[in-house]
């Protein structure tokens, strides 16, 4: 007899935070959640240890959120992050989750955004404070922040904050913190330091572990396409457009998304339908039963609605929105390449969630692919062969004599010759599906940015050679901060590589002075970016950067 399925409603979270889940259409709790949520709810400590991307966010901010007191506008929850981008990330979840907790405020701060911004939010009094290391303790040194009120600290992705050098940091933020305050840590693995931290700031805590399967099979082609969220579902029309496959599995994250998704995808002449925990039993297998007799080719779905679907038609699994982990994802995937057929698996990224796609291809142990955005030209000639193959069908079988009469009946009546007549009935007859595709900028010409790797920081780069040509043409540049200032190299490439995004193998070599540094960047380095650096803080000071000569 199989278990009941665990629902959000049994974790005993507050009401409000129930009633948001329900609303985003989250069905069950993925595994971490179900297991961290528990003891924070009680004021445990928790340590979990879990790859990137499983669903760790929910973990921490729907227990954390549910024993805010709104009524106190001081910060209440710290959250310690090694980037800026995940800062963001964090915080507009904390804002999400928080949607029917009336006052509440939560407040992203990391290097680049501006001072007095910051000073300001600050002020309103945010019931919780999302940051990164550096910037924290900026704040924490100049008195705009105040931890005498924290009851929980969390560490995100602590591995990678101390890969990147910020273990001085976090320790001294730790030491500021309330001894009596909560503490919660996330880690993919268990470095030394790692060990350290726990064994010293811990109480006690509740270790969680998730562990991911490590195998896909072989006969799936695994690929991905980066694509803002703003133009997902034109992304997903030209690629169902373009693909050939039997059947095709869609995965979406929520309910109302397999619902708005399935009627969108019907308006567009698609054979669509969609699976669902708000389905019945009788309802599901009518619809799996429709799949498997080729009634219907697209079926969306969520994660716990698909689980144990089998169909050996389905040839093609779309992750439209990104699984909450590595463990989903495989079980997607292995919806498709049944019976020993091949298929293919295309995952949606949008530019902020590439992150995700190292923590795959490790869980994996395989490379997903880039995958080309299909063209306006490819799709609409996509459509003009479907169009053509339709018409030769008519053509053959429908009788031809009234038709070709009064082809010539209506050329004498307007006054028009063949070719026009034939294009006049063309346009008219498309009219609801055109065959020319429309333009779409957001697809035809990204400008998103290359992943870069984690940031070694304390390492000092070397100037790099382009793809296969000679070295990259290099600049000095002065920053007048210097050891005397406590300044040290990881200082330097944490914030020109944080601040400006420029992958830490273009960071040159790094001279520390005294009163000042030097540091090699590429060459024609944007006059805004410059700007931006002369204001960013290294050991408290502003970096002042500008262009040296070699030899001062």
């Amino acid at each position: 007899m199989s278990q009941p399925t665990l629902g959000f409603s049994d974790l005993n979270l507050a009401l409000p935070l129930v009633r948001t889940v329900v609303e985003l259409g989250y069905e069950s709790p993925l595994p971490i959640q179900a297991a961290c949520i528990p003891p924070l709810l009680e004021g445990r400590d928790v340590l979990g240890l879990a790859q990137t991307g499983t669903g760790k966010t929910a973990a921490f901010a729907l227990p954390l959120l549910s024993r805010i007191d709104l009524s106190v506008n001081a910060p209440q929850v710290l959250v310690l992050t090694p980037t800026r981008e995940l800062a963001i990330q964090v915080a507009e979840a904390f804002q999400t989750y928080a949607r029917h907790l009336p006052g509440f405020h939560v407040v992203p701060i990391y290097g680049g955004q501006r001072y007095s911004f910051q000073f300001t939010q600050l002020h309103r009094g945010p019931h919780v404070v999302v940051g990164t290391p550096g910037r924290i303790q900026d704040h924490l040194s100049r008195g705009s922040l105040d931890l005498s009120g924290i009851k929980c600290l969390v560490l995100d992705e602590a591995d990678e904050m101390l890969r990147m050098g910020f273990v001085d940091e976090v320790e001294a933020i730790m030491a500021l913190a309330p001894a009596e305050r909560q503490m919660a840590l996330f880690s993919a693995t268990m470095p030394p330091q790692i060990k350290h931290i726990t064994k010293r700031y811990m109480n006690q805590p509740a270790v969680i572990r998730i562990e991911s399967k490590t195998s896909t099979a072989d006969n799936i082609e695994q690929v991905f396409v980066v694509v803002p969220n703003a133009a997902k579902f034109e992304a997903l029309a030209r690629i169902l457009e373009t693909e050939s496959y039997d059947g095709i599995l869609i995965f979406a994250r929520t309910r109302v998304a397999t619902t708005e998704l399935t009627e969108r995808l019907a308006a567009r002449g698609f054979d669509v339908a969609s699976l669902n925990g708000d389905m019945s039993q009788e309802a599901r297998e009518r619809t799996i039963k429709r799949l498997k007799g080729g009634q219907i080719d697209i079926v969306i779905a969520t994660d716990v609605a698909a689980r144990g679907l089998d169909v050996d038609r389905i040839s093609l699994v779309i992750n439209f929105d990104i699984p909450g982990d590595s463990e989903a994802y495989i079980h997607r995937i292995g919806r498709t390449g049944r019976a020993g057929r091949s298929g293919k698996a295309i995952l949606f990224v949008n530019p902020r969630e590439r992150r995700f796609l190292t923590s795959i291809e490790r869980a994996t142990r395989q490379k997903l692919v880039p995958m080309e955005m299909p063209t306006h030209d490819t799709v609409t000639k996509k459509r003009i062969e479907k169009y053509s193959e339709k018409l030769t069908a008519v053509m053959q079988q429908e009788p031809q004599e009234f038709f070709q009469e009064l082809t010539f009946e209506l050329m004498d009546e307007m006054g028009v010759d063949l070719m026009q007549l034939a294009a006049g009935v063309l346009c008219l007859s498309q009219i609801d599906r055109p065959l020319q595709a429309e333009d779409n900028k957001a697809l035809e010409s990204p400008q998103w940015e290359e992943p870069r790797p984690a940031l070694q920081r304390g390492h000092v780069p070397k100037p790099t050679r382009g793809p296969g040509g000679p070295p990259r043409p290099m600049a000095l540049y002065r920053i007048e901060v210097g050891s005397a200032d406590g300044l040290e190299i990881r200082n330097i490439v944490g914030a020109v590589a944080n601040e400006t995004g420029l992958n830490s193998r273009f960071i040159g070599q790094i001279r520390i002075h005294p009163k000042y540094a030097t540091v090699e960047l590429p060459d024609g380095m944007p006059p805004h970016i410059m700007q931006h650096l002369q204001k960013t803080f290294v050991a408290g000071k502003p970096m002042k950067i500008s262009r040296a000569k070699r030899g001062d």
